[in-house]
C-alpha cells in the first residue's frame, strides 16, 4: 500500500509524507519521500494500491521556464538590458525616472510574470498602464497601432537574443531531478513533451543547452508561444499538445511552476503537479495534485501512483 498522511508544518502549508512499498525493502531499510503541499479547504487522505492496474499516465508534459530551469531573474535581466539599450522611458512609471531607462525590479517582475504569460503581452500591458514610451526607436511615444507593434516586436527580439547569450554563457543549469525524470519517462515508453509560452527560438536554444540536443530531438512534442494564438493561462497550448501526441487530456500529466501554468493545464482537462520557485511559492496551488520544491526526489512511479489514485477516486 501507499499511504499519504497530512502533517501540519506551517500556518499556510502542509507536509505530505509518502511511504511507498517499493522503497521499504532496500538495503538501507525504510525509505520515505517528503512532499510539500498547499492544503485545500478539505484535507485529503489517499490510499492507493501499488499493484493497481497499468498506469493511466501516457504523456508527461514539462513547462520550460521555472520548471526545467530557474529563469525569471534571467528574463528580467534581459528585459532591463533591452530597455537600457533602446533607452526606453515611460511618461509615468514607478519603475523608472525621467532621466533613467525603464527598469523592472525583482518585486514588480515577480508580480508581473505571475499574472501575464509571454513577453509581448507583458510589455503591451505595461505600456498601456504606464503610457507608451519614448526610445531610440521612436523619439516620441508611438500612437499608431503598427508603430506600437513594431516597438514591442523589436524590444522582444533584442531581449530574446540577449537571453540566449545569458543561457549560452554556461552558468545556467537545469533544476534538480529534471533530466533523470525525463530519462525515466522515455525509458518507460511514455511520451514526453515540452510546452512553453516563451519565444520558440529562445526555448529551443534553452533546451539544447540545458537538456542536450539528443534529449531535445527525442521529445514527442515541442510547442512554444509562437505555435498558438493565446498564451497561458489559456489552455490552447496543452490542448494542441494532446492532439499532437495522440493522447487523451486525462492521460496527460503537466509539470508547472506557477498558477498561470496550472490554470492552463487544468482548463485543458489535464492533471498538474507543481514544482514551485522562490517567486511562485506563495501562490494558490490547490488545484494541483501534488506540489514539490523541486523534482530531486520525484520518481516516475510516484507520478503514476498519483494518477492511479485520481482514477480510483472517480
Amino acid at each position: 500500500m501507499v499511504l499519504f498522511d497530512w502533517v501540519k508544518t506551517e500556518p499556510y502549508m502542509a507536509s505530505l509524507t509518502l511511504f511507498s512499498a517499493t522503497t521499504l525493502h532496500t538495503k538501507h531499510g525504510f525509505g520515505f519521500q517528503r512532499i510539500k503541499l498547499f492544503p485545500s479547504k478539505h484535507h485529503r487522505v489517499f490510499s492507493v494500491s501499488a499493484s493497481a492496474s497499468s498506469s493511466p499516465l501516457k504523456a508527461l508534459i514539462f513547462d520550460c521556464d521555472g520548471v526545467i530551469l530557474e529563469s525569471e531573474h534571467l528574463h528580467r535581466q534581459a528585459y532591463n538590458d533591452a530597455f537600457t539599450h533602446f533607452n526606453v522611458r515611460c511618461p509615468s512609471s514607478s519603475s523608472s525616472s525621467s532621466d533613467q531607462p525603464l527598469n523592472w525590479d525583482v518585486h514588480f517582475y515577480d508580480e508581473l510574470q505571475n499574472q501575464i504569460g509571454g513577453g509581448k503581452p507583458k510589455m503591451r500591458w505595461y505600456f498601456k498602464e504606464h503610457g507608451w514610451p519614448s526610445s531610440t526607436l521612436f523619439e516620441t511615444p508611438p500612437t499608431d497601432d503598427d508603430d506600437r507593434a513594431n516597438l514591442i516586436d523589436t524590444l522582444q527580439d533584442w531581449k530574446t537574443e540577449r537571453y540566449k547569450e545569458i543561457i549560452k554563457s554556461g552558468t545556467v543549469k537545469p533544476r534538480p531531478g529534471v533530466l533523470r525524470l525525463m530519462d525515466e519517462v522515455k525509458e518507460a515508453g511514455i511520451k514526453l513533451a515540452v510546452c512553453s509560452a516563451a519565444t520558440k527560438s529562445s526555448v529551443i536554444m534553452c533546451l539544447e543547452n540545458l537538456i542536450g540536443i539528443e534529449r531535445f530531438q527525442g521529445l514527442d512534442c515541442f510547442l512554444a508561444g509562437d505555435d498558438v494564438k493565446e498564451k497561458k493561462p489559456d489552455p490552447s497550448i496543452y490542448i494542441t499538445a494532446s492532439k499532437k501526441l495522440g493522447v487523451s487530456e486525462k492521460d496527460c500529466l503537466v509539470v508547472e511552476d506557477s498558477v498561470i501554468g496550472l490554470q492552463a493545464a487544468t482548463q485543458a482537462g489535464m492533471s498538474c503537479i507543481v514544482t514551485y520557485t522562490s517567486s511562485t511559492a506563495s501562490q494558490d496551488f490547490s488545484d494541483a495534485i501534488a506540489i514539490y520544491p523541486d523534482l530531486s526526489n520525484v520518481r516516475l512511479k510516484d507520478l503514476e501512483l498519483l494518477l492511479q489514485n485520481l482514477v480510483a477516486a472517480k
